[in-house]
């Protein structure tokens, strides 16, 4: 496994890649690598020949006040991580970012919601940060997962509008066995937060329960699924199209609910596929 740090070189790397007609795989990560990362590893090396993954926490996307000083980090780990899971290129930027820097990409009306109302600088920063790296990785095809879905939902509307030829596959979120969703800001947690955060998961998957069991009432499902979550700060909890990420009011396939709540500095999100 060959670890790269300066942009230029990579960039060179992955069009002599293309130049040989090699298929190249690419996960972007901020790093503090856990088991939804690895899984979008594996899944990418099913569909390429070169596999390169990112390890760069992205100044752009956070926003005042929000945890960039404290995101974890963990090079040496990430790196052994990386080697296991079949990565042949480890690219973390030193000179990311050029001197001058003042391009950004954003996607309309897919960001203005959910995570985009209280984090209204972040995916301009995601959609800016993702668009130079497929110009620098230059891969066949990304992996990101759906415990974000709504930043896979504004990276795939990106890659169509943009006509960027990079194929963006989409890799399930990945629980810890009491059923948190995996995430990088879960150690971050006391023990008593962890606790009332397991109320995230188990709220949507009650939720799911009760339309399995033929309820159909918006409304009543998603007061009821409030009641169970036990946070300092419930930020959204909503039924969405799982396509458009348009706002449901009458509940239709494909239908996922979104949540995400605060519990001291730490804000968790966790979406589920409930129609």
């Amino acid at each position: 496994m060959r670890t790269i740090t300066e942009t230029a070189v990579m960039q060179a790397q992955g069009l002599a890649w293309r130049k040989e007609g090699l298929r190249v795989g690419f996960v972007p990560t901020m790093g503090f690598l856990h088991a939804g990362h690895t899984s979008l590893m594996d899944l990418a090396r099913q569909h390429c020949d070169v596999l390169v993954t990112s390890i760069f926490v992205n100044p752009t996307q956070f926003g005042p006040n929000e945890d960039l000083d404290k995101y974890p980090r963990d090079p040496e780990g990430d790196a052994a991580k990386c080697r296991a899971h079949g990565v042949d290129v480890v690219f973390m930027p030193s000179d990311f970012y050029p001197p001058g820097y003042v391009t950004s990409v954003r996607v309309a009306e897919l960001t203005d919601r959910l995570c985009g109302v209280d984090r209204p600088e972040h995916f301009g920063g995601v959609t800016s940060v993702v668009a130079r790296f497929f110009g620098v990785v230059q891969p066949t095809v990304a992996v990101f997962g759906e415990k974000d879905f709504q930043q896979l939902a504004v990276i795939r509307r990106m890659v169509r509008d943009l006509a960027i030829p990079v194929e963006i596959l989409g890799g399930p979120l990945v629980r810890e066995g009491d059923g948190i969703a995996l995430s990088s800001r879960n150690v971050n947690l006391n023990a008593v937060d962890r606790q009332r955060a397991l109320t995230l998961s188990g709220a949507l998957r009650a939720l799911k329960a009760e339309v399995q069991a033929g309820e159909r009432d918006v409304a009543k499902l998603l007061a009821q699924a409030a009641e169970r979550v036990d946070c300092d700060k419930l930020e959204y909890l909503e039924l969405r199209d799982g396509d458009d990420l348009e706002l449901l009011t009458e509940l239709r396939s494909p239908a996922r609910v979104f949540v995400a709540g605060r519990y001291g500095g730490t804000r968790l999100i966790d979406n589920l596929s409930v129609l």
